[in-house]
């Protein structure tokens, strides 16, 4: 159990999680034009559901440490080092949703963004998260995406 907390801890955290600064969408961009979130998430809080199924919620923040929204992780859990899940993000535009994975005990966690509402909306992308502690619980996230409704 205590390495599948760090896990879901680190996947929370990384994957909508460190310090670096957050970009904001702009009100209106070109057609497909890429965007970049980068942004610290601290887990705050998980449930485990069952044995092998957690709940991981996010709180996200910017470089100057300010509140820029929140995450929310559903992981299952494939072994004692692996997990994938899915990751909602909520923050100023919207929601992102995402898919995740690790195979590293959460030190690592990528996936590809899978669509949005709002300025999110049609988003398609990259995740990538890299835990910077080592209980996992906080992580630097670089979510890479793009539009296809000139929103974003």
């Amino acid at each position: 159990m205590k390495i599948r907390r760090s896990i879901a801890a680190a996947g929370a955290a990384a994957v909508l999680g460190g310090t670096a600064a957050l970009l904001v969408p702009a009100a209106a961009s070109a057609h497909g034009a890429t965007h970049t979130l980068t942004f610290t998430a601290v887990a705050e809080n998980s449930v485990m559901f069952t044995t092998t199924t957690e709940g991981v919620q996010d709180t996200d923040f910017n470089s100057t440490g300010t509140t820029i929204g929140f995450d929310n992780l559903y992981l299952t859990f494939t072994s004692t080092t692996a997990a994938s899940g899915t990751a909602t993000l909520d923050i100023k535009g919207g929601f992102l949703y995402a898919t995740l994975a690790t195979t590293n005990n959460g030190q690592t966690f990528s996936g590809k963004v899978t669509g949005g509402t709002g300025a999110f909306t049609g988003a398609t992308g990259t995740v990538a998260a890299k835990a910077t502690n080592a209980a996992g619980s906080e992580a630097v996230v670089t979510i890479t995406y793009s539009t296809q409704n000139s929103q974003g």
